[in-house]
């Protein structure tokens, strides 16, 4: 049992276990509205636009964190009020504004800079990166989160199904997608060491959609998408010690092998002759 328990006496391991395990918590539990939105493309979108704003942290010495941060917040902003002009729809506004942001960092790269260990946890994830400060960083977003999606569930939860319904009673649909947009930008910006930012839009959809395919209550299916990337995170994190690989990849690869399990168990059984239930999902 050496090679379970072995890891645990190294300090950078607890700390790299707690944020894989918090860091794949907190994509589930804003995946589960990217995904019922159908918005899975803007998870992929903002990372891109957070590595750019990191590309010129670093350049500019202003800090990868800080300024990915800042990026992130602005390109979240920018892709909202795009996009609410309704002659641009959602898909193009995240492509505009975030491929711009990225290829801003491309252009930065570009110029011949060498790449640190620190910025190369950026693109692919590393648990050698994740320090005290990052881990409180992470848990304090997680926390922020939480509590952000827990005073805005009732208005997240019907912008989420009928967005153009939930205006006409009074929702401040316009204030719930900034919200959610911020939201969704510091989760990024709090997870990119742990998953790298190349990964966490996989990160941030796979445990939802597991959770879509094993439940159709909204409420049942938040749980399980925050409960299925807690787990692949731990897992992953237990893989990237064993063969010494990024840990954003790990993590993905293990959400991405229980996305099939579920995905295989479900045909079987539709084919067996025990169809499963209809997966509109119902608000409880």
């Amino acid at each position: 049992m050496g090679w379970l328990t072995g890891p645990w006496h190294d300090g950078w391991f607890v700390r790299g276990m707690a944020a894989a395990v918090l860091s794949g918590a907190l994509c589930g539990l804003i995946g589960t509205f990217i995904v019922l939105r159908r918005m899975s493309y803007i998870g992929h979108g903002l990372s891109h636009a957070v590595l750019g704003g990191a590309v010129v942290g670093y350049e500019l010495g202003t800090g990868l964190v800080a300024t990915g941060a800042a990026w992130g917040a602005v390109s979240a902003l920018l892709i909202t009020a795009v996009a609410r002009t309704r002659k641009v729809g959602a898909d193009a506004a995240i492509g505009i504004v975030t491929t711009a942001s990225y290829a801003i960092g491309v252009a930065i790269i570009s110029r011949g800079h060498s790449f640190t260990r620190n910025f190369e946890a950026v693109f692919f994830g590393n648990v050698l990166g994740v320090f005290s400060g990052d881990l409180w960083l992470l848990a304090g977003v997680s926390v922020a989160v939480a509590i952000t999606i827990f005073f805005f569930y009732k208005q997240l939860v019907f912008v989420t199904f009928d967005p153009d319904v939930a205006g006409t009673y009074g929702v401040a649909t316009g204030r719930v997608d900034v919200v959610f947009a911020l939201v969704l930008a510091a989760s990024i910006v709090a997870t990119m060491r742990v998953l790298g930012v190349t990964l966490i839009a996989a990160a941030v959809v796979t445990p939802a959609v597991v959770a879509r395919l094993s439940t159709d209550s909204f409420a049942r299916m938040l749980g399980l998408s925050v409960a299925v990337g807690a787990f692949t995170g731990f897992v992953g994190m237990y893989v990237s010690d064993w063969l010494d690989i990024a840990s954003g990849a790990t993590i993905t690869l293990a959400a991405s092998a229980l996305f099939v399990i579920v995905y295989v168990a479900g045909r079987w059984r539709r084919v067996s002759g025990d169809p499963l239930d209809s997966l509109t999902v119902a608000i409880h």
